[in-house]
């Protein structure tokens, strides 16, 4: 009789599994945006309820986390953020910072990647759908309905060639600026174990382009050190161009030719802004005295270069950013907003969107029919795609930064800058997000929220019901400009 029950309850457990995974599997299949965007609600959840306990802050009997503030840090960590509105340094014990270094890792894999990842794992197979979304995360422009092209980023045939090389080149960089940075960890006069976790932290933060620091002085600790300084630069700089980027120039970088429009466009448009944002800084704060006033030609020169790579979505800073001039303060609005590149560990609204508007811009101006550049014609439909993305970015920062304003009453400057670096995932901050009430500090976390999981995502989401349209209207030109 027993042997009966366990027979009848074991089909009856495999079958209530098969229904969840069916369920979850058709999820994946019928919109893979909206469950991407529910991994990542959940994952957030998660590490928010892990960073309340008792046992995530330090020093004995002092109590949980308040919620708003485990709340808003599990944002900052998943959405590699590096807002704070606690001492990363001095808040959380041994286990609260490990569940964070797991999150900025998780974080930085990408929503869309961790959501195929688990569809696969889920439904035991990477269908079409997965892999189209799993392609989109390395080249946006394709997540709409329509056709696949042959010069994507990374082709269909080669997504789990990408999925392979965001894990191995991810823990590879880490590993070798962890290894780089531990000499100038150890000089400082920290014990082999301390520097060891520094190290580590500081290069995963580094690369996800978080900015969280593990120790209580930060970076400006080495200030004087050019070689941590440009391991820290290295990392944001790689973490920033994407994993497209990466996969492209660990197989053809001997082959510049070969190389997509898109990787083109990423890596020339990244250049140029961060030498561009480098001289600007020089000139604009060269004779403040509360930053670079002080320091020799050189120091000021490198300085402008490493406040030009965080500016682009790393977030760590040597110099107190409130301290700046209002037409640097402007500047960097500006940089943050456009951050890194596509499916990269960078928020904002990526340099090809800036570089697409730039050459639809150009091609105008010319009176071209397209839009043109490396030798290859730019579709009409992704300057649309671009258009949004630039319009829901700016709609998102205009209405968080009226709400920040209306509950602190704090300078416009201040709250668009702490807003801006929400919204691209920075993490620079004027000073302004550790003061908020707890109303504020929901509102940060939403605005970081939707900087990360980004327009174009949303957009597919919400987009992933709409029916084809099967007739046109009559065209009807109305006056721009």
């Amino acid at each position: 009789m027993a042997s009966h029950t366990v027979g009848r309850r074991g089909p009856a457990r495999r079958s209530w599994i098969a229904g969840v995974r069916d369920a979850f599997d058709f999820l994946v299949k019928s919109s893979p945006s909206r469950f991407a965007i529910l991994v990542f609600a959940s994952l957030i959840l998660i590490t928010t309820a892990l960073l309340s306990l008792p046992l995530a802050r330090a020093g004995s009997g002092t109590g949980g986390t308040p919620l708003h503030d485990a709340f808003f840090t599990a944002v900052s960590t998943i959405c590699v953020t590096g807002l704070t509105t606690v001492d990363m340094a001095t808040h959380w014990s041994p286990f609260g910072n490990t569940i964070i270094f797991i999150g900025m890792n998780v974080g930085g894999m990408g929503v869309l990647t961790l959501a195929s990842i688990l569809g696969l794992v889920v439904s035991r197979r990477l269908g079409l759908r997965a892999k189209l979304i799993a392609a989109s995360d390395t080249n946006p422009s394709r997540v709409h309905a329509g056709p696949v092209s042959e010069r994507q980023a990374v082709r269909l045939g080669e997504v789990g060639g990408l999925l392979a090389t965001v894990a191995i080149s991810t823990l590879a960089i880490e590993a070798a600026v962890m290894i780089g940075m531990m000499p100038s960890v150890l000089a400082k006069g920290y014990d082999f174990g301390l520097s060891l976790w520094y190290s580590a932290y500081y290069s995963v933060s580094a690369f996800t382009n978080t900015g969280f620091n593990p120790n209580p002085m930060g970076p400006v600790e080495f200030f004087d050190d050019y070689w941590f300084q440009s391991l820290m630069m290295l990392a944001v700089f790689l973490g920033s161009l994407g994993f497209p980027v990466i996969f492209t120039l660990l197989r053809t970088w001997r082959r510049p030719r070969r190389w997509s429009v898109h990787v083109k466009l990423t890596l020339t448009t990244t250049i140029v802004l961060w030498i561009a944002g480098a001289v600007t800084f020089l000139v604009l704060e060269y004779n403040n005295p509360k930053t670079y006033g002080g320091l020799s030609f050189l120091k000021t020169f490198y300085e402008a270069f490493f406040m030009s790579t965080m500016t682009r979505s790393g977030g760590f800073a040597t110099i107190d950013m409130a301290d700046l001039y209002g037409s640097s303060l402007l500047v960097t609005d500006m940089l943050m907003f456009v951050g890194g590149g596509s499916a990269s560990t960078a928020g904002g609204i990526k340099v090809t969107t800036l570089a697409v508007l730039f050459l639809a811009a150009y091609a105008e101006a010319r009176g071209a029919p397209a839009m043109e550049a490396f030798g290859r014609r730019i579709p009409r439909d992704i300057l649309r795609l671009a258009v949004s993305v630039v319009l829901w970015g700016a709609t998102i920062v205009a209405v968080s930064t009226v709400i920040i304003t209306q509950i602190t009453k704090s300078a416009l400057d201040f709250v668009l800058f702490d807003v801006i670096s929400a919204f691209a995932t920075c993490g620079l901050s004027t000073g302004l997000t550790e003061s908020l009430p707890p109303e504020g500090k929901y509102v940060m976390a939403a605005t970081m929220f939707m900087g990360r999981v980004g327009t174009v995502t949303l957009a597919a989401a919400l987009a992933a019901a709409q029916k084809r349209q099967l007739f046109r209207r009559p065209e009807e030109r109305p006056i721009v400009g």
